[in-house]
C-alpha cells in the first residue's frame, strides 16, 4: 500500500503563495514591493533580520532581483534562479530563521558544503560572514 503524505497548513499556504508569485507582474519594482510587504508581515524580530539580509544582498549583489519565493524574501539572478533567500522562523514554526542559498549560488566547495545557516541575530561577525557568502554566491570566476 502506498504511503500518503499530507501537507501542513503552512506548506499549503507556501504553495499558494508560489502560484500567486508566478502569476504576478515581473516588473522589478513591483517584485521588490512584494518582498518589503512580506517582511512587514513578519514578527518584529524577524523583520529586523530580513531587512538586514535585504540590505546586505542589495549592497553586495545589486544585480540580483528581489522577489518573493514561496512567500519568502528571495533574490534571483538574471536567469530568474534564486541565489539567496530568507526564511523567518515563523514561516514553518521553526526555532530559528534561516538564510539559505539555492543551487544558483556559487558556493560549491569539494563534494559537500553548507547551503543554509540558522540565524537568531546578525551582529558584526555574522554580517561580515553573510556579506562574504553573498559575494561568493554571485562570483563568476
Amino acid at each position: 500500500m502506498a504511503e500518503t503524505t499530507t501537507l501542513s497548513a503552512a506548506e499549503k499556504k507556501a504553495i499558494k503563495e508560489r502560484a500567486a508569485e508566478l502569476k504576478a507582474s515581473q516588473k522589478k519594482d513591483k517584485l521588490e514591493q512584494a518582498v518589503m510587504a512580506k517582511i512587514a508581515e513578519m514578527p518584529e524580530d524577524e523583520q529586523v533580520l530580513a531587512r538586514k539580509v535585504h540590505e546586505i544582498v542589495k549592497e553586495e549583489a545589486p544585480h540580483l532581483t528581489a522577489k518573493t519565493w514561496y512567500g519568502m524574501p528571495a533574490y534571483a539572478n538574471e536567469a530568474g534562479k534564486i541565489v539567496v533567500f530568507f526564511q523567518g522562523a515563523s514561516k514553518f514554526d521553526a526555532r530559528y530563521s534561516t538564510i539559505g542559498f539555492d543551487e544558483a549560488a556559487n558556493l560549491d566547495e569539494g563534494t559537500m558544503w553548507p547551503t543554509g545557516w540558522a540565524v537568531t541575530r546578525l551582529g558584526d561577525a555574522e554580517e561580515k560572514k553573510l556579506r562574504e557568502l553573498v559575494r561568493r554566491a554571485v562570483a563568476t570566476d
